[in-house]
């Protein structure tokens, strides 16, 4: 059972459509190998050094200091630097229990 067309000029037809349609085939292939390569070499930025996590509410209040990368920083939180993050401790801001940026800071 043959499902090509008996004449020469149909099937130079359909050779020519292969042939656009294979063409455009890999051009889609390269586009997904760059992208794939792309998202290989994307590396995140390394995190903050310090962060205050802010409370819920249109002021966002400090709540606590954490070292950058805590994972119990959540997402209401701002990158701040050392000398901020030592100035919130020492308004009484809260240190976190956990990655202890009081003691990372020298402060104890």
């Amino acid at each position: 059972m043959n499902d090509l067309p008996p004449d020469v000029s149909r099937l130079r037809i359909l050779e020519t459509w292969l042939q656009i349609t294979l063409t455009r085939v890999r051009e889609q292939i390269a586009l997904a190998e760059q992208r794939a390569a792309q998202q290989r070499r994307a590396i995140p930025p390394p995190p903050p050094d310090w962060v205050v996590q802010l409370s819920v509410g249109s002021e966002g209040q400090p709540v606590a200091v954490h070292v950058g990368g805590c994972r119990s920083a959540g997402r209401r939180s701002r990158p701040v630097n050392r000398d901020q993050a030592m100035r919130a401790l020492s308004d009484g801001v809260e240190a976190c229990v956990l990655c202890r940026p009081d003691t990372e800071l020298g402060m104890l």
